[in-house]
């Protein structure tokens, strides 16, 4: 399937909104991405046009935005882009939603500490016996493979 990956370094525009919907936890926030260039006349930095995008996380992704964003802050999203056209009384509309798969805070502008997120709580898997690898197929604790050689201490490498 041909998708369309992008990659939008910018700045959270607006508050990320969290939702529990029926298929999982979902957020969503606006992303702005200023190009800047260099104006030669005036000798300095010069901010471009702003593009706008909704950016959508789901599942952990969303939990893990939501505690993480505020606004303001530079930050790097990798995703699918969807490029949206509706009518809407009368007008044509386009949007942009990049649908994400990473994100993160932009290190050129500051530091930050990662966290794991906490795992929720699940029930352990049945335990099954370790099988046992040094065993021939007719049950002999011989290895099947005479150049195997059995220790009694893990190798160490140096």
């Amino acid at each position: 399937m041909n998708e369309t990956m992008v990659c939008a370094v910018g700045r959270v525009a607006t508050q990320p909104v969290y939702r529990e919907v029926a298929s999982g936890p979902s957020a969503r926030f606006r992303l702005a991405v200023t190009a800047r260039y260099w104006d030669r006349e005036k000798n300095t930095w010069t901010d471009g046009h702003t593009n706008f995008f909704t950016v959508w996380a789901n599942r952990q992704l969303a939990t893990n935005t939501a505690a993480s964003l505020t606004v303001g802050e530079p930050v790097i999203v990798q995703g699918r882009l969807k490029v949206r056209t509706d009518v809407r009384e009368g007008q044509s509309w386009t949007s942009a939603d990049i649908d994400a798969v990473s994100i993160g805070h932009d290190l050129a502008w500051g530091t930050s500490a990662f966290r794991r997120a906490a795992k929720a709580e699940t029930a352990p898997a049945p335990t099954q016996p370790e099988p046992n690898w040094e065993t021939t197929p007719d049950g002999s604790a011989e290895p099947a493979d005479p150049s195997i050689q059995q220790r009694s201490e893990p190798a160490v490498l140096t």
